[in-house]
């Protein structure tokens, strides 16, 4: 008789990106849970398996319809954790990390697994994932945690991920150590797109602020005020945009780029504001005309005594670059003033964000354009997901 295929239930699934690596690699999804309906109808599409809309924050699975579990993976929220974000320790969706054990450990799996940003490991975010740990190992399982990096996995993108696995088949110590993948290039990941599902192309009128500051970033480029590298255009490089200024005005500014990093006040943030007395100091010549200036035309804002430019996030319209792994593919691709493709003076399309996570071209997205960007932004890639699940197989089912 052959043997039985290997199972998993899919906690906080999304559309199912976790998912479909373990299938990849041998197993059936017995089950999966989500609280979003179109990422259940994405799962139900492309899965044909039992998917189920459920609010794990307050429910949970049916244990007797789940007997004779081989793993239960979880993704929970990441927004709480993630350095992309406010990384906020009281965000409620914090506690869903926690949540995935408990439920997790009911299910009585061999193997949990529960993947996450890796931000979750550091600051008082950790508490969270300490105590996720606790309950595995209050449960009899064997913990370990393992660094991801999604670039030697497979994907063609810098996407650093941390995963806690616990098992219980086995009371030695697990030697975890995942084979490397080439990822290939960008270009690779993006060729040959026409008439695939989802890619529909939106490119930016050329007349509009925004075709406009895309015709100014070239590849591995974006649009930073707070950096002095060649990868960072300058709004003051975009008169059509933001204004003309003159040779004097764009030293000023200059230094105000450097100095607002040099010259600390604060003990937190990355830069402070400068005095027009430290700018005088700094290039040996008068500024205070020039500043107020500056002010008149938008770069520089007083803050009673200092001065600080304007704009000062670090990074909009960033442009992939064919030659190197794409930025982290989050919920924000679909929208040039984040990113840019390229070579096209547009977004990415849904098909290519879902490319670059290592989805093939037959899964499918459902509901709104929005929804399905949003979806694949918080999608474990797959190819991570099956290196995962091949080492389970050799290491501790089988």
């Amino acid at each position: 008789m052959p043997s039985r295929t290997p199972n998993f239930v899919s906690l906080f699934s999304g559309c199912g990106g976790f998912d479909l690596g373990f299938v990849q690699a041998g197993f059936r999804c017995a089950g999966a849970f989500d609280i979003e309906e179109d990422v259940v109808k994405t799962h139900r599409l492309n899965f044909r398996s039992d998917s189920d809309v459920l609010d794990l924050a307050h429910s949970a699975p049916e244990c007797e319809s789940l007997c004779r579990l081989d793993a239960v993976i979880a993704g929970p929220p990441c927004q709480g954790f993630s350095t992309a974000g406010k990384r906020d320790p009281k965000d409620p969706r914090n506690t869903l990390l926690v949540r995935a054990a408990q439920i997790a450990v009911r299910l009585k799996p061999k193997v949990v697994l529960i993947e996450n940003v890796a931000g979750v490991v550091s600051g008082p975010q950790r508490t969270f994932w300490d105590s996720m740990l606790r309950v595995l190992r209050s449960a009899d399982y064997r913990v370990a945690e393992i660094r991801c990096d999604a670039s030697k996995m497979g994907v063609p993108q810098r996407r650093k991920r941390v995963v806690a696995i616990g098992w219980n088949v086995q009371k030695d110590e697990l030697a975890i150590a995942l084979p490397e993948r080439n990822s290939g290039t960008l270009r690779d990941a993006l060729a040959c797109l026409k008439d695939t599902p989802n890619h529909a192309p939106k490119h930016l009128d050329p007349k509009s602020r925004a075709g406009i500051i895309a015709r100014h970033i070239g590849p591995n480029q974006k649009l930073c005020n707070v950096r002095a590298s060649e990868r960072s255009v300058h709004t003051w490089e975009i008169p059509e945009v933001f204004g003309n200024t003159s040779q004097v005005e764009r030293l000023v500014l200059s230094a105000m780029l450097l100095r607002r990093r040099q010259k600390r006040v604060r003990d937190f943030g990355d830069a402070d504001p400068v005095t027009a007395r430290d700018i005088q100091q700094f290039l040996g010549q008068p500024v205070a005309a020039v500043l107020h200036k500056l002010v008149q035309k938008g770069y520089v804002r007083r803050l009673g005594h200092f001065y600080d430019l304007v704009h000062t996030f670090n990074g909009k319209f960033r442009r992939l670059s064919w030659h190197e792994p794409a930025p982290t593919v989050d919920t924000r691709y679909g929208d040039p003033y984040y990113f840019l493709h390229p070579k096209e003076h547009r977004a990415l399309t849904v098909r290519e964000a879902a490319r670059v996570q290592g989805f093939p071209d037959t899964f499918t997205f459902c509901g709104s354009e929005r929804s399905q960007y949003r979806m694949i932004g918080n999608a474990v890639p797959p190819p991570l997901a099956k290196c995962l699940a091949a080492f389970v197989l050799q290491n501790i089912i089988q």
